[in-house]
């Protein structure tokens, strides 16, 4: 009779654990500073700076060049212009480092958006955004950042057409807030 109970506490532990983690709506978004590329060339990506023009949607993913992620490139990059249209700042950030993220911002971002490098996997940390697999990784989890630097939205799914769709109602929700 008892076991039962341990058996159930030990599946929701178990489950707790393999969970997807992410920072919750209402968070301060961690500030951050680091190399990133766009149109292949380089600079410094400023969280603080670019919030100050807008909202910015911050996406992590695992690995430039890989499917999943050249697929989340391309529909981010597609639907570029018209996050710029609502003011937001889009940002995709990886372990990769800069030199890589440069052709990636070009070849699969088409030269649309920044990508940010995190090296050291310190942001990636800071937004709970590690793969549970593998803890220097990105999982694929996007986030919308208000001006105001908290956390709007939070998107966590292995679909990369579902970031853009799902990061680009939550702008537009949030832009129509405002007015």
């Amino acid at each position: 009779m008892h076991s039962m109970p341990k058996a159930l506490a030990a599946l929701a532990l178990f489950c707790a654990a393999t969970a997807q983690a992410a920072l919750p709506v209402g968070a301060t978004a961690p500030a951050f500073q680091t190399a990133a590329a766009v149109a292949g060339k380089a600079f410094d990506f400023d969280l603080a700076a670019a919030l100050k023009k807008g909202p910015v949607v911050l996406y992590f993913f695992p690995k430039a060049f890989t499917q999943g992620c050249t697929l989340e490139a391309h529909a981010f990059a597609e639907a570029t212009p018209r996050f710029a249209a609502l003011g937001a700042t889009v940002v995709g950030m990886s372990h990769d480092d800069i030199a890589t993220l440069q052709r990636f911002s070009t070849e699969a971002c088409r030269d649309q958006f920044a990508v940010a490098s995190d090296p050291k996997a310190q942001t990636i940390k800071a937004y709970d955004a590690a793969a549970a697999t593998n803890p220097e990784r990105a999982d694929r989890i996007s986030y919308v950042i208000g001006q105001d630097g908290k956390i709007k939205f939070v998107h966590i799914g292995s679909d990369p057409e579902a970031h853009v769709q799902k990061t680009e109602a939550a702008v537009r929700q949030l832009q129509a807030a405002k007015q």
